[in-house]
């Protein structure tokens, strides 16, 4: 079986139940945004920082899970959702992570070492994917645990940029506005 079908050359593709959509339709550019972020979560997991293996269990789990959003998107049928426990199951690393934190007293800087600064391009990806998502649930009715999702998902990713910094000894940049 062949890899490329021809079948988007004229700018539409499929989703499951309906054809001949124009490939910058908002629900492309929604799963495609979280098709995105998921691949740059694939690079971060590759981080080689010591003390990063949970996180690297955390991030597949995270990936597994965008890509039932994926197929959740992709579709207008789908009746599947997202349970509440992958919500909780994030905010519980979040927590995890927070406790080995100073607090923060001021906003700071994306950037640090190169590993913290890809967990802040994709914070940046997931918070264009929550627009986008959102944009689709504003004209079709999504389940709102995928809208809950990824905005906790950028939260994570921020805390996860400041503990990669913290356990390589790099200096958060604070904003001076």
């Amino acid at each position: 079986m062949k890899i490329y079908t021809k079948k988007g050359d004229l700018g539409t593709t499929s989703i499951i139940g309906e054809h001949n959509i124009h490939k910058h339709n908002i629900r492309i550019e929604a799963y495609g945004t979280v098709d995105e972020l998921n691949s740059y979560l694939g690079l971060l997991g590759s981080c080689p920082l010591n003390d990063f293996e949970t996180r690297k269990q955390e991030l597949i789990f995270i990936q597994n899970t965008l890509f039932e959003i994926g197929a959740l998107l992709a579709s207008k049928k789908n009746t599947n959702s997202i349970h509440l426990d992958s919500i909780q199951r994030v905010e519980a690393f979040i927590d995890q992570i927070e406790v080995k934190l100073k607090p923060l007293r001021s906003f700071i800087l994306p950037g640090g070492n190169m590993w913290s600064s890809y967990a802040q391009i994709s914070r940046s990806i997931c918070r264009r994917a929550e627009r986008r998502v959102t944009e689709l649930n504003a004209s079709s009715k999504l389940d709102i645990n995928i809208v809950k999702f990824i905005n906790r998902l950028s939260d994570y990713l921020f805390v996860l940029a400041r503990y990669i910094n913290h356990i390589d000894s790099v200096d958060e940049i604070k904003w001076n506005g």
